[in-house]
């Protein structure tokens, strides 16, 4: 058990990454605080997982009060905060000429300041116990695509964050790492797909310049990582970013083999 009588809370813990991490946590034997916005999915996944081991916490946290909230849910129901995995991200389209002041105010209030704002908010317990922070971040930090301008801006700010927490309290015993993804098969990157015109066997014939395994990942392969990082079998490794991909990020030629 990695994380026996660990308090984790993990937002965006309903679906896809967040809850491939939530279920490998309880299974590692922590107890965990779901955060997320799809009520009926995460009380079938409290049931799932028994009511002494996972809360949910239904919260948007877009919402400037919304992160202060949740960590106090999360010390009602178990009295501490041993991590947090910030994996909860508004994930649009955006390009320099349709982007505007409300989808980037809407990318930078859940990608990076309800992140901020949740660490915050927990300080206390994370100082208390020796915490640490999680955060989901994706190779898109580095530049990103043209289709994605702001997501990408926002997961560049909280690379930054990552780095400039994880020195700041660094002597407070308070660990943050952060893991940059790559292409990851959640059911809703699966349905967007098709959405975008692919047959719905796309992700069998993933091009080997996007996957040179032949497939990309999968939610369980983030959360094998996560529990790493959470769990004290890291420490006392802070300030980390950690790129899961199946490709150097830096100085990659896919023309090349």
């Amino acid at each position: 058990m990695r994380l026996e009588n660990k308090v984790i809370l993990v937002t965006g813990g309903t679906s896809g990454i967040g809850r491939a991490i939530v279920e490998r946590c309880v299974a590692e034997g922590a107890r965990v605080v779901i955060n997320g916005i799809d009520r009926p999915a995460g009380e079938a996944l409290v049931r799932t997982l028994g009511a002494d081991r996972a809360v949910l916490s239904i919260a948007d946290l877009g919402e400037a009060t919304a992160p202060a909230r949740v960590v106090a849910e999360t010390l009602a129901a178990f009295g501490r905060v041993d991590g947090i995995v910030n994996n909860a991200a508004f994930i649009g389209r955006s390009t320099i000429d349709n982007t505007s002041a409300d989808v980037f105010d809407r990318m930078m209030a859940v990608n990076l300041r309800a992140p901020m704002l949740l660490i915050q908010a927990a300080i206390g317990s994370l100082r208390a116990h020796r915490g640490s922070v999680l955060n989901i971040g994706s190779i898109n930090a580095y530049c990103g695509e043209a289709t994605l301008l702001d997501y990408s801006l926002s997961k560049g700010g909280l690379m930054t964050l990552s780095r400039n927490l994880a020195n700041a309290l660094a002597n407070d015993g308070v660990r943050v790492n952060h893991l940059n993804i790559g292409w990851v098969l959640t059911d809703r990157e699966y349905h967007h797909q098709i959405e975008l015109g692919q047959p719905k066997d796309w992700h069998e014939h993933i091009p080997k310049a996007y996957a040179p395994s032949g497939r990309i990942l999968r939610p369980e392969e983030v959360a094998t990582a996560a529990v790493y990082w959470l769990g004290d079998e890291s420490r006392p490794v802070s300030g980390s970013v950690l790129e899961l991909e199946q490709y150097p990020i830096i100085g990659r030629n896919p023309v090349k083999s």
